[in-house]
């Protein structure tokens, strides 16, 4: 739409024009759609947030695919070879699982124990960058934490076969109220049986290291040398299956029917993806997001729809000189589109108002709700796979937001541009 110098010089002069009642309901506008833009920027960049977190420390940490074995069967480094040749595969590592008890002086918890190969398992997953060899069992609550306390130097290198050293997840291991040195008991529901009677399957472990990765892990996760999880589980030389790292996340389903092609078809092995455990989380989280963004933009529709009150004025305030530029030859079009442009630059400046509001509380948020946290010992998040709150502030969610809102105001400036434009002369000068 090409806008005339007159058309756009009324535009200004109204735009900044402090006399009249429309002033006041102008900044009442720009106001309520200054609030209604923040709001939908603050609420997007947290569920983006989420997003990350979930793709960095969940998708960093648990392997994409798993392949595990019908029965327990001896790894062979023929078929990981075969496994790292299928063009999804970024990795694959023997693994050996199981649930069981974490016991620490007085106190015990449900845990899930991972045997893992070190050398190996670095191709499927990023627990060497979470880890903490430090003494404290401190959980630590902000997002900036981890990068504040880098990953162990030593990495998967502090799990020796033989020595059952084992990793604990940080929260885990403030519960148990247990720290890095200390002895830990894994137990396991299958029994013993021993002279005394039947007695549950248990070993003792030191803790070499902590698992920081301020997600879901650290309050369950074991991980132990697959040598020391193999005499643990009275495995042998076997293994219960392969972990696999993926190229694509969502090829996961193609790769896993690959993979199974690969080593001899389902009678052997069963697939399980990230999408089977985790995949209504992530699925959750982008419905979310979707369905928020649709709410909200209907808020900001509203506070755009304020714009039409003010213009009515405006023109009802204006209709005498509109009615002389009228008899000095300006034609219609100039008029509606100076309207036009008064509803542009008004939605305009709220926009702008509501953008850097919005991106400035959403930086700030996740240093605020730690605060918080911490001052009045809340923990608000335990529900959630993390424990703070995060914010991930998008280009192209800001420019989504911003075309959004920026269409919903010159669409609520059509009526009142038409109106201008329809006003009769004689009527308005009739009185003058």
């Amino acid at each position: 739409m090409r806008v005339e110098p007159v058309a756009a010089d009324l535009g200004l002069r109204y735009a900044f024009s402090r006399h009249g009642s429309a002033s006041l309901i102008g900044l009442v506008a720009v106001c309520g759609l200054a609030l209604s833009v923040a709001v939908l920027v603050l609420v997007i960049s947290v569920i983006n947030g989420f997003e990350r977190e979930f793709q960095q420390r969940v998708f960093g940490l648990l392997p994409h695919l798993s392949l595990h074995g019908r029965q327990p069967f001896v790894a062979s480094e023929q078929e990981l070879n075969a496994l790292r040749t299928l063009p999804a595969v970024a990795g694959a590592a023997p693994f050996a699982q199981g649930m069981g008890l974490a016991a620490g002086p007085d106190k015990v918890q449900g845990a899930l124990i991972t045997g893992i190969d070190p050398e190996q398992y670095a191709e499927v997953s990023d627990l060497s960058r979470h880890l903490d060899s430090a003494s404290s069992n401190a959980e630590g609550g902000g997002p900036g934490a981890e990068a504040e306390t880098p990953g162990d130097a030593r990495g998967l290198e502090s799990l020796q076969a033989g020595a059952y050293g084992a990793i604990l997840g940080v929260r885990l291991a403030a519960r148990l109220n247990l720290r890095v040195g200390d002895r830990l008991t894994l137990v396991l529901p299958a029994a013993t049986l021993t002279p005394a009677g039947l007695f549950p399957r248990q070993k003792r472990f030191q803790i070499v290291q902590l698992l920081r990765s301020q997600s879901e892990f650290d309050s369950r996760a074991v991980f132990v040398h697959l040598a020391d999880a193999q005499r643990l589980f009275r495995l042998g030389e076997r293994v219960q299956g392969y972990q696999l790292k993926l190229h694509d996340l969502f090829q996961a389903e193609e790769a896993g029917r690959q993979s199974l092609a690969q080593l001899g078809g389902e009678a052997r092995f069963v697939a399980r993806s990230w999408m089977q455990t985790h995949g209504s989380l992530h699925r959750a989280i982008g419905a979310q997001k979707a369905t928020m963004f649709v709410l909200l933009a209907f808020l900001v529709g509203v506070a755009a729809f304020n714009l039409v009150s003010m213009l009515v004025m405006a023109a009802e305030q204006r209709g005498p000189d509109i009615a002389i530029l009228k008899t000095l030859g300006a034609g219609a079009g100039t008029l509606a589109r100076s309207f036009l442009v008064l509803g542009a630059l008004v939605g305009g400046l709220g926009i702008a108002a509501g953008l850097a509001i919005g991106v400035l509380t959403a930086a700030a948020l996740p240093g605020l709700f730690a605060w918080a946290s911490q001052t009045f010992s809340l923990d608000l998040m335990s529900q959630y796979f993390i424990s703070y709150l995060p914010a991930d502030i998008r280009l192209q969610d800001l420019a989504g937001i911003s075309a959004t809102a920026f269409a919903l105001c010159l669409l609520s400036a059509l009526y009142p541009a038409r109106r201008a434009a329809a006003l009769s002369p004689s009527r308005e000068l009739a009185h003058e």
